[in-house]
Order: C-alpha cells, then sequence, then structure tokens
C-alpha cells in the first residue's frame, strides 16, 4: 500500500555503512595513538561511540586524549543516527502495513500482463470476484486507506493512491499490464484516467465505467476500449426480465462466478494448439471428445459469428467460445492442456 516506506539506498545500509567506518577510524585511532591491542582498542572505541562512561584500558596521553575527544564530536551523531535506523528497520519489519506494501511491491515488479482495477466499490468487487474466479492478476488502486484495512486479508493486493497520478499508474505497472478496469462514480475522474493510461501504455485494453450518456462519447474518445453504463444495464436487464423471464434467467446462470460453476469459456487458437496449422471445427471434434459446444467464432479480424458451421475454419489469433457443464470444461482444459 502506498504510504511510501522507501528506504532508497536504503537508510539502513547507509546506517550502517557509517556505523562500520567511525568504528574502524576509532579502533585504528586508538591503536596507532595509546598501542593497545586490536581488542581494547574495539573496547574503546564502543564505549566512546556509545558514551556509557567506563573507565580507560590504562591511561591516555595528550595525543589519544585529542583523538578521543574528536572521536566523540564526531561520532555521537553518527551513532545515534545509526541506532535510531536501525531501530526503526527491526520494529518496521514487523508492521503490517509495511509487510504489505512489500509483499504488493514484489508482487508488481514480477508481474506483467496483468489488469488494474480503479476503486473498490461496487463495481470493483464485482470485477475483482469474477477476475479471481477465472485466476487473472490484478491489483486495485484504492485511495481510501479504510477499504484497504477492511478487505487487505481477502487475497486482494492494494495500492494505495490516486489513480488521476500518473505515478500512481506507473508504480500498478501500467505499461506491462494488459488491462484497466476503471470503477469509479465520477466520470470526470474516469475520463482523466483514461486519458492518461492511454497516454502511457498505447497497446493497453481499456474498461471504464460511465454514469451519464454524455459521458460515453468523451470517454471512448479519450482512448477506453469500452465503456459500461451500469445504470442502463440494470435497467435493461430488468425489463428484460419481463418480456423474456426464461431467456434471461438462463443466460444469468451462464456468468456465474465461481470455479465450480464456471460453465461458459473463451478460448484462444493458440491456447488449444502449438503450431499455427488452421482446422475446422469438424476436425477439432470437440463435442464428442469433451462434450463442450462451440456456439461462436471470432476471426483474427474481429469477426463475431454466432453458433459457426462445422467447415468453419479455426486461424491463429481466432478465438471460439464454447458453452458445456464445469465437468467439461474441466475435460476440455485437459483435453487441450490449457
Amino acid at each position: 500500500m502506498k504510504k511510501i516506506y522507501r528506504w532508497g539506498m536504503p537508510k539502513i545500509y547507509i546506517a550502517l555503512i557509517l556505523l562500520i567506518i567511525v568504528t574502524a577510524i576509532g579502533v585504528l585511532g586508538f591503536r596507532f595513538f595509546s598501542d593497545y591491542s586490536w581488542v581494547d582498542a574495539l573496547y574503546m572505541t564502543v564505549i566512546t561511540l556509545s558514551t556509557v562512561g567506563f573507565g580507560e584500558v590504562q591511561p591516555l596521553d595528550d595525543n589519544a586524549k585529542l583523538f578521543t575527544v574528536f572521536l566523540i564530536s564526531t561520532s555521537v551523531a553518527i551513532f545515534a543516527y545509526s541506532v535510531s535506523v536501525i531501530t526503526e528497520y527491526i520494529v518496521s519489519k514487523n508492521d503490517p502495513k509495511r509487510l504489505q506494501y512489500r509483499k504488493t511491491q514484489k508482487m508488481i515488479h514480477h508481474i506483467e500482463n496483468h489488469i488494474i482495477i480503479i476503486g473498490y466499490g461496487r463495481n470493483g468487487k464485482q470485477a475483482a470476484a469474477k477476475l479471481l474466479a477465472y485466476n487473472k492478476p490484478f491489483i486495485i488502486i484504492e485511495k481510501d486507506e479504510a477499504v484497504i484495512e477492511r478487505y487487505q486479508n481477502e487475497n486482494l493486493f492494494f495500492l494505495k493512491g490516486n489513480a488521476t497520478e500518473d505515478e500512481v499508474l506507473i508504480e500498478a505497472g501500467i505499461k506491462r499490464a494488459a488491462c484497466l478496469i476503471c470503477t469509479l462514480p465520477e466520470d470526470a475522474d474516469n475520463l482523466f484516467i483514461v486519458l492518461s493510461a492511454r497516454q502511457i501504455n498505447k497497446g493497453l485494453k481499456i474498461i471504464s465505467r460511465a454514469s451519464q450518456d454524455t459521458s460515453y462519447k468523451k470517454i471512448r474518445l479519450a482512448g477506453a476500449d469500452n465503456v459500461i453504463m451500469p445504470d442502463r444495464i440494470g435497467g435493461d436487464h430488468m425489463a428484460s426480465l419481463v418480456v423474456v423471464p426464461d431467456l434471461i434467467e438462463f443466460l444469468d446462470n451462464l456468468s456465474i462466478v465461481g470455479k465450480r460453476s464456471i460453465n461458459i469459456e473463451e478460448i484462444s487458437f493458440e491456447d488449444m494448439f502449438d503450431d499455427k496449422i488452421e482446422r475446422t471445427i469438424l476436425d477439432i471434434d470437440m463435442r464428442s471428445r469433451t462434450g463442450c459446444t462451440i456456439i461462436g467464432y471470432k476471426s483474427p479480424e474481429g469477426e463475431y459469428i454466432v453458433n459457426p458451421e462445422a467447415n468453419t475454419l479455426l486461424k491463429p489469433s481466432s478465438k471460439i467460445v464454447v458453452l458445456g457443464r464445469p465437468e467439461q470444461i474441466n475435460l476440455l482444459n485437459k483435453e487441450f492442456d490449457i
């Protein structure tokens, strides 16, 4: 979570280096000026730096006293700084917020082709639940710390920050991301984020929410690939339940979230085959091999075909949509090693 606890050339390293340097100076100084043994020189250096007030190993001559004055005057601040930094570091190792932040940062640095969800409100939660069901990697940018603290133990990765700032988007790995889902309630915020995201990553797929009809075209022009209006979808859905209730309930059952209940899948040509050899739907014989039915086909050019014919040619970069019971979907994944 972004409360930037940055250790940059980390302060702990700087403190340790300074402590080692001043200790080495003290040991060599006492060894040279007082002819102490290495152990006695180290002992004198430590009690001098820590100002504990123990007596000298043996009386000091004037040169050794002057060196001790120099060592005290130059090292007290360094020693105090080092102790405070080391103490802070040790305490921070057990700070849950810092541990969660480091865990999130480690994940972000290694992740690619992930999804970034902006906001964890009602729409953000729905998007996260769906992505979890399909095992898709994602990170959530949320500026409300109370929301983060409430949900951070639910196997979710949060980055605390305002997504309207480019630095936050970059920290979330937007340059390596595959998709951005913008779910904020304010259209102006969504518009600004879409515009910024498109400038940072030209190939990013961007899906944004819109509340007002007037915002739809603006967000599309800003660079969004898809703009969703939840209120319009909700009203249309309710009306459809009156007009064709059984059909809508059937379609609703196809989109149930949950690993064991998923019964509709989108599969790319590359997921099924390692080669570039074209095949027809009849050739792959999916129905008899898995029980699943191909109900849709998307060509490499983006053309959609509903209920494609058996002689439809599957080409590289194309996709198919299959329908089946959960056990049939699992069998399909095993059969084609997906």
